[in-house]
């Protein structure tokens, strides 16, 4: 991919920068993409038990399907089809935001559990393995975000969006923030939230490596572990 190729909205001065200072790290870059596919095998392979059982509770519990696959801008501004363990009733995203805010009444009673301990997120080494996403990268926005970012943001489009990220971890409650704010929910995300996400997302790319992969993943297992004691 040259700068040129990337769309037009990308081709901006803070994204040429970027994509300069990424160019320098291919080295890493590949490392990061190899650490990915053989750490999704292992993971999938491990847990497709679970995932089966997650599968069979998500149908009995509500009608509609197992994934919800939603579209989300990725790696160089192409939008993809993220894979989640559906936690929502079918067609949710037809009937409200395309955030969650607070005891959000789409939410299925098995989407509460998922949600509480990130079992819907695990769907997504499906896309670690097909090439869209990182285990570890910028969470991928919607297109109807994307396209309120401001221009210093587009960098964070350079690299496959991740399953987590140091962002994540900061907005761990971010539903419970939003909640606080009712009336205009997505202009609190837009105005308050997204712009401390991608200060975050910036810090995550000057540090990029697998081993900045490896502390974020231990964090987040971390925190899997804590909300799992907490529900226990």
């Amino acid at each position: 991919m040259q700068f040129s190729d990337l769309p037009p909205e990308m081709q901006n001065a803070d994204t040429k920068e970027w994509f300069q200072r990424l160019e320098k790290k291919r080295g890493q870059l590949f490392a990061k993409r190899v650490f990915d596919v053989a750490a999704a095998a292992v993971i999938a392979g491990v847990t497709s038990p679970i995932m089966l059982l997650l599968a069979a509770a998500i149908k009995l519990d509500s009608p509609g399907p197992v994934f919800y696959r939603q579209v989300r801008v990725g790696r160089w501004g192409k939008p993809f089809r993220i894979f989640k363990f559906r936690t929502m009733v079918q067609d949710a995203d037809k009937k409200g935001l395309a955030l969650t805010v607070g005891e959000d009444a789409r939410i299925t009673r098995m989407g509460h559990l998922l949600r509480k301990c990130r079992l819907d997120e695990f769907a997504q080494v499906f896309n670690v393995l097909n090439g869209t996403m990182s285990l570890v990268g910028p969470r991928p926005e919607v297109p109807k975000y994307v396209e309120q970012y401001d221009p210093s943001y587009l960098p964070t489009l350079l690299v496959r969006p991740g399953v987590t990220a140091p962002s994540s971890l900061h907005f761990r409650n971010e539903d419970e923030i939003l909640a606080a704010s009712p009336d205009d929910p997505e202009k609190t995300y837009v105005e308050k939230v997204l712009p401390i996400k991608m200060k975050l997302n910036l810090d995550y790319l000057e540090d990029i490596s697998v081993v900045t992969d490896l502390k974020v993943l231990w964090q987040t297992l971390r925190m899997f572990l804590s909300n799992g004691k907490d529900g226990a």
